[in-house]
């Protein structure tokens, strides 16, 4: 596995590497803002297939994305006003929206909804970016074991093809998981963001809205 040092080295020529590797359907692990991520290109099924494998994830639990800004996200997302509202206030950061998905989004990855995320680490955004679309999130750790914020202990799990060291990541829990697909907020997971700010936060909105 390839190792790249984010921190001093010149982000132009490591980008187009990241690139070259998620085009051919190779996996990076890659920091987030919460614990090291386990990325490939979210719209090739080969790739897909070997994110299951090498975390050895059961295929019933699904997948979810992580993507550069909104443009991108409505790509794979479907949003109402209220739903988009909320998913800007809280975007980028360490939250991760199941929303209703666009005919885009693999059935390998979900088959009913999406789960999506905007990372707030700006190199990974930029990556993304110019990568021109989705990368998986799950995190980079074995199914069942902890995520990793080391990203020595991630490469030792996990077989990648590209390891992007940012160096041992800040304490932080995985990202909070919150279902929109049914209007309220549903609480899937609980991480650094509580859920009781996002449910105050929608009913907000949606007292503004009426």
């Amino acid at each position: 596995m390839r190792r790249i040092y984010l921190k001093g080295c010149r982000k132009e020529g490591i980008i187009h590497e990241v690139i070259d590797v998620l085009r051919g359907g190779g996996l990076i692990i890659y920091p987030t803002d919460t614990v090291y991520g386990l990325g490939a290109d979210a719209e090739n099924e080969d790739a897909v297939r070997r994110v299951y494998e090498v975390k050895g994830r059961p295929e019933e639990k699904r997948l979810t994305i992580a993507v550069s800004d909104m443009d991108m996200l409505e790509r794979y997302a479907l949003l109402d006003d209220i739903s988009r509202k909320l998913v800007e206030r809280f975007l980028p950061g360490k939250l991760t929206f199941i929303l209703r998905k666009t005919p885009r989004v693999l059935d390998s990855v979900n088959p009913e909804a999406i789960g999506v995320r905007i990372p707030n680490l700006p190199i990974v955004l930029e990556m993304i970016r110019d990568f021109g679309r989705a990368i998986t999130a799950t995190s980079a750790n074995l199914s069942g074991r902890p995520p990793k914020l080391d990203p020595d202990e991630a490469a030792s799990e996990i077989k990648a093809d590209l390891l992007l060291d940012y160096g041992v990541l800040p304490p932080s829990r995985p990202s909070t998981i919150v279902d929109l697909t049914k209007g309220e907020p549903i609480l899937i997971r609980e991480g650094d963001v509580p859920f009781k700010t996002i449910l105050r936060e929608y009913r907000r909105i949606r007292k503004s809205s009426r």
